[in-house]
C-alpha cells in the first residue's frame, strides 16, 4: 500500500466527472487500499478516486469507530430531508462551511468484490456519501455555497463544531 498526495483546488481533476469501473481487478483493489491508507494518513473520513487524481467512480469512507466503507460506482436512488451542517474537504484545506445536504440517503453500489450493494445513511454518513458522491461528479462542497464569502478558516470553527469530523475533513 501506498500513501498517494491528495490533490487540492485548483487541479482541474478535482472538477472532471469520473468515469464508470467496467472491472474490478487486482488494480482496483490496489487503489482502494491505497486511497484508505492515503485517507486515514490524512485525518480524513472520505476519500474520492478524484481526490488523489484518478478519474474513477470509486469511494471509501470511514467515520470514527465505524468499519471502512468502499464504493465503487455508488449513486444516490434516494433522498430524504434536509439538514445544515458545517464541512471541509481534504482538497480544500484549512476552510470550512456550512452546507445544506438531505438528512437521509440511500447509495447503491459495487462493494470491493462486485457485488450490489445498497447502504442507507443518516447524519454524518449521510453528510459523507453525497459530499463523496458528489466528488466524483466533479462537484466540491464550495460549488453548493451562494458565494465563496461563506467559507471561514478552520480556526474560527465553534467548539461544538470543532468536535464534528468533518471539520477536519
Amino acid at each position: 500500500m501506498a500513501i498517494i498526495p491528495i490533490r487540492t483546488m485548483p487541479d482541474p481533476v478535482l472538477s472532471q466527472k469520473s468515469r464508470r469501473v467496467k472491472n474490478i481487478d487486482g488494480s482496483i483493489h490496489r487503489l482502494v487500499d491505497d486511497m484508505l491508507e492515503s485517507m486515514h494518513a490524512a485525518s480524513g473520513v472520505g476519500l474520492a478516486a478524484p481526490q488523489v487524481g484518478i478519474t474513477m467512480r470509486v469511494v471509501v469512507i470511514q467515520l470514527p469507530e465505524e468499519e471502512e466503507i468502499v464504493l465503487i460506482n455508488p449513486q444516490i436512488v434516494r433522498r430524504t430531508g434536509e439538514i445544515v451542517g458545517v464541512e471541509g474537504c481534504l482538497s480544500i484545506p484549512g476552510y470550512v462551511a456550512d452546507v445544506r445536504r438531505a438528512a437521509k440517503v440511500t447509495v447503491k453500489a459495487l462493494d470491493r468484490d462486485g457485488k450490489e450493494t445498497r447502504l442507507k445513511g443518516e447524519d454524518l454518513l449521510a453528510r459523507v456519501l453525497q459530499h463523496e458522491i458528489d466528488h466524483i461528479n466533479g462537484v466540491l462542497y464550495i460549488d453548493h455555497l451562494d458565494s465563496l464569502d461563506e467559507l471561514r478558516p478552520v480556526e474560527m470553527l465553534q467548539p461544538e463544531e470543532a468536535s464534528d469530523p468533518l471539520a477536519e475533513y
